[in-house]
């Protein structure tokens, strides 16, 4: 298993405080575009996430893994991205199929106005896809994009 060594757990929490900020990124680009500009979810989702991937291969590839030297950073970044855009796969119909139901679950078990119960349920819905994105993500990084290293 990967987490029997501390190194890959230090890498992993890494791993984890990079996508974090991403996350909060993510989060803030897809309010801002979809509250502002009253984008779909899925579009302001595809656009916000394509903002924290570049965030995170930076902060990867500097802090995570600066070992990983490799490959160059352009060949690095299209590996990186390649798992990414698989990650999107899964992202996507969480973000379609998953907030309508949330949306509703949230006006019918609370007291808020339709519009807070549609914020809440487009945050709730993008941070349960950015939770099963970052399993994929570090899994495949690790065994690809960043083989590199010990």
């Amino acid at each position: 298993m990967i987490f029997n060594d501390d190194k890959e757990r230090v890498r992993f929490l890494k791993f984890a405080a990079v996508g974090a900020v991403g996350s909060v990124l993510d989060f803030g680009i897809m309010n801002l575009l979809t509250r502002l500009f009253t984008m779909r979810l899925v579009y302001a989702g595809t656009i916000s996430f394509l903002c924290a991937v570049i965030n995170n291969f930076t902060g990867n590839r500097l802090w995570t893994y600066p070992e990983s030297r490799s490959r160059h950073i352009l060949h690095q970044l299209g590996m990186f991205f390649a798992v990414n855009a698989a990650g999107i796969v899964i992202r996507i119909p969480i973000l379609h199929y998953i907030e309508p139901p949330m949306e509703s679950v949230f006006q019918r078990m609370t007291d808020w106005s339709a519009d807070t119960a549609q914020i809440i349920a487009k945050n709730a819905t993008l941070g349960l896809a950015i939770g099963f994105v970052m399993i994929w993500n570090f899994f495949i990084n690790r065994y690809w994009t960043y083989n590199d290293i010990d």
